[in-house]
């Protein structure tokens, strides 16, 4: 049985750090992920909240190195927490439980986002995820085109043919 979640998304809010009884860092935090098509009517891209948590070193690494609006990556599994409340009424949700966090954008791009409030992109077609292109480099300057036909390869002579059975030497 496999249960394996890939997220890439924003943060909603700050994540905030907290620690057990016992001492173990926790730090809940919600991942905001664009859907891969935009609504037929209006043009406009839903988007799905998840719920993280992670513990321990991921934890405090998140709350450390992450904010609101930052993109995030995020590897981990499923974890159901339902339950009955006094009133006998079953809850049902989930949590994605964090093994691997990363950061999803370099330090620049983080810094013109940072502050920003999580909002869908209008109308972003990069790679049809939802996400938008890297800004663009300057491109260097092009070389003039070289005429490959008569390329040299030098002389083959220097080296020599080695037959072997098959095993490796090292």
């Amino acid at each position: 049985m496999i249960n394996k979640v890939i997220l890439m998304g924003r943060l909603t809010a700050d994540p905030e750090l907290r620690q057990t009884q016992s001492g173990i860092a926790s730090c809940r935090f919600t991942v905001a992920i664009d859907r891969r098509f935009a609504d037929k009517n209006t043009g406009e891209r839903q988007a799905d909240f998840i719920n993280v948590v992670a513990w321990r070193q991921q934890a405090e690494f998140v709350s450390r190195y992450f904010s609101k609006g930052r993109m995030i990556i995020v590897e981990g599994s499923i974890r159901n927490n339902n339950y009955t409340d006094n009133n006998g009424v079953k809850h049902y949700g989930y949590d994605v439980v964090a093994d691997n966090v990363s950061f999803g954008e370099s330090k620049a791009s983080a810094s013109a986002n940072s502050g920003s409030s999580y909002s869908a992109p209008a109308n972003n077609n990069y790679n049809n995820s939802g996400y938008s292109a890297p800004p663009q480099q300057q491109a260097a300057p092009q070389q003039p085109a070289q005429n490959n036909d008569n390329m040299s390869y030098g002389s083959l002579s220097d080296f020599e043919e080695i037959l072997s059975d098959g095993d490796v030497p090292f």
